[in-house]
């Protein structure tokens, strides 16, 4: 994905309290059809708060928020559900049910939502599962049964269950190994392809930023500070984005992205 296209998430002077503490103030922030933007900053900066503004589970203090065209908190209940089904979510932890098998996981959203049979919901969770690479055995797992890196790709295919136009990641990489994280992150590329989806991904990893990201957005001083391509991120001048994209982690993670080119 190159250059600026239709808007798909559109955030506009945004304001998130707790409290007294002001964690975003007058935040702004766009989200292009078929990108991934990386959404990064320190610690309290806010990241996952901004994701669960946008999904809907955090009422914003002030500002407005459109998904596809739509402000979600606008919207009557029936249609706000209908909006909610063109988006999958995936949480840091995965947030699987640990009493359902894979199969049941990834099949609830379908039995609830899309009207389906359970016979028919089971065999379409079975054929996401192995969208994201799981084999056919682990579907009769339950989680606690599973690698890491098996709960997150369970985890997105729950989350694409519903073939949502938009994917949000809450540190999809974090907690796996290297190797399982690189994994996860030719995965990400090979799907936003060959579904056409939006990614709106929180993470450290600064190997899945220079792997997968077209843009990335820098929380800073509760508001986003540049979201633009790694080139002009990384050329702004800022001390954590010194800190965070010109340390060793950042300069191995920048020489490894180049000798895939």
């Amino acid at each position: 994905m190159s250059g600026a296209g239709e808007t798909v998430i559109e955030v506009r002077d945004l304001v998130n309290r707790f409290g007294s503490h002001c964690v975003h103030e007058n935040l702004d922030l766009d989200i292009y059809r078929g990108e991934i933007l990386g959404v990064v900053g320190g610690s309290g900066t806010g990241k996952s708060v901004l994701l669960r503004s946008i999904v809907g589970l955090k009422r914003p203090d002030a500002g407005s928020i459109r998904v596809l065209g739509e402000d979600l908190q606008r919207l009557p209940a029936d249609e706000r559900s209908r909006l909610e089904r063109r988006f999958g979510v995936l949480f840091q932890r995965g947030a699987l049910f640990t009493s359902l098998n894979l199969q049941e996981n990834v099949a609830l959203p379908l039995i609830e939502h899309s009207g389906l049979t359970r016979a028919d919901a089971e065999h379409l969770a079975r054929v996401k599962l192995a969208l994201v690479g799981l084999p056919p055995q682990a579907a009769r797992l339950t989680p606690d049964a599973l690698s890491g890196g098996m709960v997150k790709r369970a985890a997105l295919a729950r989350a694409l269950a519903m073939d949502p136009e938009v994917l949000f990641l809450d540190e999809p990489t974090a907690g796996l190994d290297p190797i399982g994280a690189g994994a996860f992150d030719r995965l990400l590329l090979t799907l936003r392809d060959a579904l056409g989806l939006s990614v709106f991904l929180v993470t450290h990893d600064l190997d899945t930023l220079y792997s997968t990201c077209d843009r990335v957005a820098v929380l800073s001083d509760r508001r986003v500070l540049v979201a633009e391509r790694l080139a002009v991120v990384e050329a702004t001048d800022n001390e954590w984005i010194r800190d965070y994209f010109h340390g060793p982690r950042g300069r191995a993670a920048s020489q490894a992205a180049q000798r895939k080119e």
